[in-house]
């Protein structure tokens, strides 16, 4: 079957909160997080090496929004339920259909760091892999160096499976890095 046929829901709730894919409009609040999180993001996201502006965020935000209903990508913002205030973005990436598999990105905007949100982000996007993509395997990769990141799959249960030593380059382009990759299969 081709991807762009596989009918799911495009948004799902956790307890906290509301997790939906990209929407045109969505701009303006994906831009503000941005904004109040560049020096965090900066460090470890290479789309947050250089500021953009209003109407390049909300240019993306489109190509997410299509890249969604093609299934080529599978970008989910997250909202806080009890506010309706957009706080972050993750979902399912580099994916392949075919077993199915599919790789957990994200990032928080750092006025709602600490507060758990990003683990139940993620704890409610690899049980809707799971039991809606009907995925065979999850994984997540982050640099080895990006403690706050690594947490996130040690208290979800993910397996580390390996270390990828210098495996790539950091966002800056300066240094060699190593690469963590956890998983969960079924």
């Amino acid at each position: 079957m081709q991807p762009i046929l596989i009918d799911f829901p495009s948004a799902f709730e956790t307890e906290r909160l509301q997790i939906r894919m990209p929407l045109p409009g969505d701009g303006d609040v994906v831009h503000e997080a941005l904004e109040a999180s560049h020096e965090d993001l900066k460090r470890w996201m290479p789309f947050a090496q250089r500021r953009q502006s209003l109407e390049e965020t909300e240019s993306n935000v489109r190509e997410a929004h299509a890249r969604f209903l093609t299934r080529e990508d599978l970008r989910l913002h997250i909202f806080e339920k009890e506010s309706g205030k957009f706080i972050g973005s993750s979902g399912l990436h580099r994916m392949n259909w075919e077993i199915p598999k599919f790789e957990i990105g994200y990032w928080l905007d750092s006025r709602y760091s600490g507060k758990g949100y990003m683990s139940e982000a993620v704890e409610g996007i690899t049980t809707f892999a799971f039991e809606e993509l009907k995925a065979r395997r999850v994984e997540i990769r982050c640099d080895a160096a990006n403690k706050a990141s690594r947490r996130i799959p040690e208290r979800l249960g993910f397996e580390l499976e390996g270390i990828l030593r210098h495996d790539d380059l950091s966002v800056a382009g300066d240094e060699l890095r190593d690469t963590c990759i956890y998983a969960k299969v079924r």
